[in-house]
């Protein structure tokens, strides 16, 4: 027997494994709120090791991009209460993610996953108080599509 009996190495993998699963989560969250991230890469790489089930990083990256956009959604309705949607916003960025999601509704969110634009599609979505179970399906769909192929160009 050597110096770390068996068991504990099979607990220090699984650690390993689940962190690595925690750490996607995490940063596939924050690239989803107004933060910056990259997620993508963290994504592929772990693709890359092939120590977990592709389908399993696909998951764990879509919930946690998901619910980072959920969140940023919610900012949004929260947002509204205070600066109702009748009043233009200040900044003409906004005020083109507000112009475009009031023209293209909850399927705009489709799109939500691209990078600076798709937080603001979230937010101004919320703010608009678009339908919440459609909003967060649009979402949803368009993270895990993103991530579908970055999972697919990394096998």
């Amino acid at each position: 027997m050597g110096a770390y009996p068996e068991w504990r190495m099979i607990r220090v993998e699984a650690l390993q494994g689940s962190f690595a699963l925690w750490s996607l989560f995490a940063s596939a969250f924050v690239s989803a709120t107004l933060a910056p991230g990259g997620s993508e890469a963290v994504l592929a790489y772990l693709v890359h090791q092939a120590r977990h089930e592709p389908l399993i990083l696909l998951g764990t990256a879509t919930l946690g991009n998901t619910l980072g956009a959920v969140t940023t959604w919610l900012l949004g309705w929260l947002a509204a209460g205070r600066y109702p949607a009748q009043h233009p916003a200040a900044d003409p960025r906004r005020q083109k993610a507000v112009a475009a999601v009031r023209r293209h509704g909850v399927y705009l969110l489709l799109l939500s996953w691209l990078p600076v634009v798709g937080d603001g599609f979230c937010f101004a979505a919320g703010w608009l108080r678009l339908p919440f179970w459609r909003s967060l399906l649009a979402m949803a769909l368009g993270k895990a599509l993103r991530y579908a192929a970055i999972v697919y160009a990394f096998l």
